[in-house]
């Protein structure tokens, strides 16, 4: 059995047991941190020596404890990898920022570091929901107004090339050029030593995807296309694959994630209100968390106003 914060060394065993990978080809383990706002999922990768987290939560009390569960391995964290510019991923960097300070906190490239600002702001300008609270004030940016808030063309750093390599040994291959889905612009990991595929805000797993704020029907079809993509890339492989909200599974997953947006797609259209289209998706999928903040503002986004 896998625990909330899991062993990580059982962990990446039971990836390369259970998927088929060679256990000799391990260098790697995963521990997954997993949020309870949002259901946001944050990665800690050790090679032995050093660690790197991958995301770092939507709250501060969250960031707070995926902190303490870095420090409860034992071992130096060096970096900090943010997949793209959504504040359920990015909000903990300044108590990383703050209590690890030697750390490198880095995004993909600079399309993303633009994206994490400009999200920052709109947050902070009224774009979050009732279903949440406003930017944190440490992550408030940097301005003549704010010359005390955070400097995300400073502070975030870009990586040199298309590997995420740690410290001590290893490296993950990252893939960037995706079509504008979730976010409008995401990284993620393929990680060969361990046959593991973090696919960030690309997967769900038995989690309403977030498709509010500027996610359009349009945008949709394309997420779904990249998740075909994927599938066919690494379908041989059979990777482990570790989504951005929900629990890690087979590459199957994303056949569900595809299924869904099928159903979504046709009920939104076909639906003469939110109400019913909420009590037709639910009906579909009643085990799938975030039905009251991620489904709910996605069906706000995309039925403007009951239909006659």
């Amino acid at each position: 059995m896998i625990s909330r914060h899991c062993n990580s060394l059982f962990f990446a065993a039971i990836a390369l047991t259970t998927l088929g990978a060679p256990a000799a080809a391990a260098e790697l383990t995963v521990t997954v941190h997993k949020g309870g706002f949002a259901t946001v999922n944050s990665f800690i990768i050790s090679n032995g020596k050093t660690l790197t987290v991958v995301d770092v939560q939507r709250k501060g009390y969250e960031a707070q404890k995926l902190a303490d569960l870095v420090r409860s391995l034992k071992l130096p964290l060096t970096q900090v990898f943010v997949t793209h510019g959504h504040t359920d991923h990015f909000t903990g960097m300044h108590v990383f920022r703050d209590q690890f300070p030697a750390a490198r906190i880095r995004v993909t490239n600079e399309a993303i570091r633009r994206d994490v600002k400009a999200y920052a702001i709109y947050m902070d300008q009224g774009g979050a929901t009732e279903a949440e609270t406003p930017l944190e004030r440490p992550l408030r940016p940097k301005s003549p107004t704010n010359p005390g808030g955070f400097d995300y063309e400073r502070t975030i750093g870009l990586l040199k090339g298309k590997s995420l390599r740690f410290d001590g040994g290893g490296s993950c291959q990252v893939t960037s050029d995706y079509r504008a889905t979730e976010a409008p612009h995401m990284a993620t990991l393929y990680c060969p030593s361990i046959n593991a595929l973090f696919l960030a805000d690309l997967a769900y797993n038995k989690v309403h995807p977030w498709m509010g704020d500027d996610i359009t029907l349009e945008r949709v079809a394309v997420w779904r296309a990249e998740l075909v993509k994927i599938r066919q890339t690494y379908e041989a492989r059979k990777p482990l694959v570790f989504p951005g909200h929900g629990d890690a599974g087979g590459i199957e997953m994303l056949d569900a994630q595809i299924s869904y947006f099928d159903n979504y797609l046709e009920i939104v259209r076909k639906a003469h209100s939110r109400e019913e289209a909420t009590r037709l998706i639910t009906a579909l999928y009643p085990d799938y968390g975030e039905a009251n903040f991620f489904l709910k503002y996605s069906l706000i986004n995309h039925i403007h106003d009951n239909r006659q």
